[in-house]
């Protein structure tokens, strides 16, 4: 739970203060941790350890236990005898112990988010264990995914959290190797103009750490704890809506998805259904670069035709022999908003089913 390094610091830190030496064993007599060379404890540890006694002088050296909830995690040794040197054992093993039961919180928090998120509690499990570590049940939050393009990796997560400080309101998490997940605590209802500042705001920050290939979505304001589950659903359909049919952005929210929620939920048979019954053998993308690059314009300008031809510098007219060209072939006037909106949606439909296939393979 606990890493090696972890301890291994934090003795050398006692020791710069202290001046005494530490060596930290697990209950093998392996040792973990170390500032000196204490010879050859390990035996001495094991047979300590299974005593009666919570501190012990062995062979001029203090030995002290380290319990985790009445268990003997590990032992301290401090090297020299005395009562100086006990009295600055027995502080040292106080603070390892409660470095055990901080990490041990950390841990059970992190377990117990990454559990809500994946909806793998039952309700009554979720206030159970939010009071138990001291987790607010209500108040405002958010989930955002943050997606980097070589995956996930331990520097991703805590260059997330460097952004977020040390709040003990925000979690970031991760439940799978491609995304770092943030369970943002909303100090107060923000509008969706601040949430995206944030979400820019993180983006800005990990480009200048060098995190350039990355997605940020997020989803909408949760006010129970309960419901932080459904916020991560929606964060995790804007992330993979937004890569098809939002490329260029960076972030997206669930809010700004539109229609093409809707499509995304669409299976693909019924797609093809679709696609079929208005264009035949046909597909609204096989067009030439031309008109389909006229098409896009048109949808631009709001179906504006002198604003379409002004910005493909082109005549007027012949913006209309190109869309009385398209009429003829596609059977659909886009200069009528039904015949246009069913197109529009077409181009959505055709291009949903491509990066179905892409993600298949």
């Amino acid at each position: 739970m606990i890493s090696n390094q972890i301890l291994q610091n934090t003795i050398e830190g006692l020791k710069n203060i202290s001046r005494v030496d530490f060596c930290v064993l697990d209950m093998d007599g392996k040792e973990v941790a170390a500032t000196a060379d204490m010879g050859n404890c390990a035996a001495a540890a094991v047979d300590f350890a299974v005593s009666p006694a919570d501190s012990q002088e062995i062979q001029g050296h203090q030995y002290f236990k380290i319990f985790d909830e009445h268990h003997i995690e590990y032992v301290l040794i401090a090297g020299g005898s005395g009562e100086d040197v006990y009295m600055v054992g027995k502080m040292v093993a106080f603070q390892l112990q409660n470095l055990l039961v901080a990490y041990k919180e950390r841990f059970d928090k992190d377990n117990f988010m990454k559990n809500l998120l994946l909806d793998n509690l039952l309700l009554v499990d979720i206030y159970g264990r939010a009071k138990k570590l001291r987790i607010q049940t209500e108040g405002p939050r958010l989930v955002m995914i943050v997606e980097t393009g070589h995956g996930k990796g331990s520097s991703e997560q805590e260059t997330v959290k460097a952004y977020f400080g040390n709040s003990s309101k925000d979690f970031v998490t991760a439940v799978d190797e491609s995304n770092v997940i943030v369970v943002k605590d909303l100090a107060e209802p923000e509008n969706e103009k601040e949430i995206e500042r944030t979400a820019r705001g993180l983006g800005d920050f990990l480009i200048s750490e060098g995190l350039e290939d990355m997605r940020i979505a997020y989803g909408t304001v949760v006010h129970e704890i309960k419901e932080v589950s459904r916020s991560y659903k929606e964060a995790k359909m804007a992330l993979d809506v937004g890569k098809i049919f939002f490329e260029e952005r960076d972030v997206m929210a669930y809010s700004e998805l539109g229609i093409g929620r809707l499509i995304y939920q669409l299976p693909i048979p019924l797609c093809r259904m679709f696609i079929r019954e208005i264009f035949g053998a046909k597909s609204p993308d096989d067009f030439d670069e031309e008109t389909l690059t006229t098409i896009h314009k048109f949808f631009e300008n709001s179906l504006n035709v002198s604003e379409t031809s002004r910005q493909l510098f082109i005549h007027r007219n012949t913006l209309v022999y190109r869309l009385d060209k398209l009429q003829k072939s596609a059977g659909l006037d886009l200069r009528v908003f039904e015949d246009a909106i069913t197109f529009k949606i077409a181009l959505m439909v055709v291009k949903y089913m491509k990066c179905m296939e892409t993600f298949e393979y």
